[in-house]
Parts: structure tokens; sequence; C-alpha cells
């Protein structure tokens, strides 16, 4: 049997992408919630909660980046040249977030608000820059022939600007349902007033990428609307008011400490579904489709032996640390 090996690889790339966009995104969110409290020990308790499994979760990342080199380097040499300085300034801001997450709790109480702030700034410029590139990304790129033809500041669009700032708000919910979930007492209270106006934000967002959508691509209405396509794209919608109600709930009432996490990663699953409909079967939106970007067939089968033997290994190394971490994070406990 005749495998399609550029589909399979745009679907393990799809999940890796959306692995570190869960993953990372919620210990994203929480630096991104620090100015909303201005307690240390409540900071440190936030950190706590993400300390033992931050850096793994960005394994996902160069799983994606390096899988879409690997794979589909025609995409990668078209998409890269576009967004390289949302990417850059990404990387930027993820070298912050690092650094700061190591010295803040060696550093002496003087210093300590510096790398806060430091801690606060690299998430906000990473989780900002990501939903620039993918508005970026979704709205379309200048290619000639086989390479970008584009301008350096392209990128910048108020439809790029406004999913930069979706995704923060979506980071920012992600974060707060994980510590509504970890913590407990006044710090599980605070963090669910937090979510509060997090999930109205991102609602919202919702609602205005999709009814801005069709202007960016009229064929997103026929897609969406017109028979046999609606059957697979009706649930979608309905996805998402049903996950809008168990989100409500899980950050509203005091013995649903996980539903709210849950519920978001569910809206967050609808959605890239939902994007993922819009822009099938192209990997550069409306330009380049999967089986154009894709290595030949042999490149592809020899990097899917190691792909099948090493995401196993990183899915079992990513539960195993999220299982001997689980349960409260304690105010008595620490990573360092």
């Amino acid at each position: 049997m005749d495998l399609d090996y550029p589909l399979i690889w745009g679907f393990l790339i799809a999940i890796a992408i959306f692995a570190y966009v869960c993953l990372d995104g919620f210990d994203l969110g929480i630096g991104i919630l620090y100015p909303t409290t201005t307690d240390e020990d409540e900071r440190s308790l936030m950190m706590n909660t993400v300390a033992p499994v931050w850096d793994g979760n960005e394994t996902w990342l160069i799983l994606g980046g390096g899988g879409l080199f690997a794979v589909f380097p025609l995409a990668y040499a078209t998409i890269m040249p576009a967004l390289y300085m949302p990417i850059i300034l990404m990387l930027i801001g993820l070298v912050f977030r690092g650094v700061a997450f190591e010295y803040r709790f060696k550093a002496s109480k003087k210093h300590r608000p510096y790398w806060d702030f430091s801690f606060f700034i690299g998430s906000l410029v990473a989780a900002f820059c990501q939903g620039v590139a993918l508005g970026a990304l979704v709205q379309g790129i200048n290619i000639e022939g086989r390479a970008y033809a584009g301008g350096w500041f392209d990128w910048l669009t108020p439809f790029s600007i406004m999913t930069g700032f979706a995704l923060v708000s979506g980071y920012a919910l992600l974060g707060a349902t994980w510590l509504i979930m970890k913590l407990e007492g006044a710090a599980q209270e605070h963090f669910r007033r937090v979510a509060r106006p997090c999930a109205l934000l991102l609602l919202a967002f919702i609602v205005v990428v999709s009814i801005w959508m069709p202007f960016i691509d009229p064929g997103v209405v026929q897609l969406w609307f017109s028979m046999p396509f609606v059957l697979y794209t009706v649930p979608v919608p309905l996805a998402v008011v049903g996950l809008t109600y168990l989100l409500w709930r899980g950050i509203s009432y005091d013995h649903h400490h996980a539903l709210g996490f849950l519920s978001t990663l569910g809206l967050f699953l609808v959605t890239y579904i939902g994007l993922g409909i819009n822009i099938y079967p192209y990997v550069v939106p409306q330009r380049i489709t999967i089986w154009e970007a894709a290595a030949p067939d042999s490149s592809l089968k020899f990097l899917l032996v190691g792909a099948v033997v090493l995401i196993p290994m990183i899915l079992a190394y990513t539960a195993y640390a999220y299982w001997v971490f689980r349960g409260k994070t304690k105010s008595t406990e620490g990573y360092h």
C-alpha cells in the first residue's frame, strides 16, 4: 500500500505545533499574568507550578520548526523570509523568559523585580509575536515562482496585530485556568477572578477572527456554508458554544478545579481545527500545497523512521513529568 508521506508529515507537524501551543502556552500565560499580583510569595508559587516542566514543553517547538525545515523545505524557504522579524523577536522573548526563570530564584530581594519584569516582558513578546506570525501566514504571503517576493514589513498588518493580541489573551486564559487547577485558597480565588475577563476577551477575538476571515479569503464562506462541507464544519461553532459553557462553569465554581483548563484546551483544539479547515490543503495558504512543498518521498520515509521512535519517547517523557508533579502546588514546596 502506497502511503501519502507528505500528508502524514503534515499531520505530524500540525500535532507538534498544537502540542507546543497547549503546553508552552500556559507557562507563557503565567508570565503574562505576573503583573496581576505584586505579592512575592504568590509570584514564586505561580512559577513553581510550571518550573518542573516548562523547558520540556518547548521540545515541541523544535520538533515543529525542525520538521518544517526537513520535510517541507519549499514552505520553510518562503515562510521564514516573510516572518524573520516576528520570529527573531519571539526567540529573544523566549531567551529573556528562560534566563529570568532560572535567575529569579537566585536573585536578591533587591534585584528580583528586574527578573520579574524580564519574565513578564519575555512571555508577552513571545506570545504576541507567535500570534502575529500566525496572522501574517493566514492572510497570505507574496510569492513569485518559488521565492518570497514581499517586503520586510509585510507581516505587520491590522489582522496580524489583532491575532497577536488574540493569542496573548488565549495564553493568559490558559495560564489562569492552569493556576486555578494547581493552586488553593486565596491564590486560586484570585486567578478565578482573573480568568473571567481573559475568557471574555478570547471569545470576543474568536468572533472577530470568524467575521474577518471571509474578507481575507472569500472562499471561506463557500467552504463553511455550502453542501456537503457544512456537514463537517457545523460541529466547530457548536463545539465552541459547548466548551464556552463548560469553561465558564470551570472558572466560576469551587469544585471544578480542572474543568476550566481542560475546556480552554478544547477551545484551542476546536479553533485550531477550524483554522486547518480554512487552509487545507495548503501549507502556505492559497499558494503552496502540502505536496508541492514536500521533500522527495525517499527523504520523508527516512525521516519518518526517526519520528516513529522519537515522538513516542517525547510523549512518554512528557506524560511522566506531568504525572510526577501532579496535584496541588503548596507554598512550602519549591522546585529550586
